[in-house]
């Protein structure tokens, strides 16, 4: 039997969570904030990755891994595949989603003087990428490919995720 977890329920936590991390217990430091929530997807992703290969073969390349959490992964945390792939063929990805999930209910905040909206709205979607980040990389890193993986936000609520395999 499939354990679940009510989708709303994890946007709440993954809100929250970064709401804490960014305002209460780093407000000063950012990038501390930032590596906290990443190192916190990263432990999700390796259990995740765990859980959802368990009665899978063993890969035979890391492009099969790629293709494995572009599909599958995604579609279990998602409910949606990637909607596109590309690879430079020197390692490095990038995974597109043109809707992703976690940016669509992102508010702003209005308050922070001299910005324009646009500005303010990817300053927040950048502290709630962290999260997925470190889920992809930690799921990545589980099944034996060492990497680092960022975010990029040019036309929200679309995002890509960048992965570059270590060496």
């Amino acid at each position: 039997m499939a354990r679940e977890v009510a989708e709303s329920c994890v946007e709440g936590i993954v809100m929250e969570m970064v709401s804490s991390y960014s305002h209460n217990f780093f407000a000063s430091k950012t990038d501390l904030a930032a590596r906290r929530i990443e190192a916190i997807g990263y432990q999700v992703g390796l259990q995740l990755s765990e859980r959802y290969t368990m009665e899978r073969p063993r890969f035979t390349d890391n492009l099969e891994i790629i293709k494995f959490i572009c599909k599958e992964f995604w579609s279990e945390l998602f409910k949606k595949q990637i909607d596109n792939l590309k690879t430079n063929h020197k390692g490095t990805f990038v995974l597109q989603d043109n809707r992703f999930r976690w940016l669509t209910r992102i508010s702003v905040d209005q308050s922070i003087d001299g910005q324009d909206s646009d500005s303010k709205a990817a300053q927040a979607a950048s502290m709630h990428l962290y999260f997925p980040c470190g889920i992809i990389r930690g799921a990545l890193t589980n099944l034996g490919i060492p990497c680092a993986v960022s975010a990029d936000i040019s036309n929200l609520p679309a995002c890509s995720f960048v992965v570059r395999i270590k060496p």
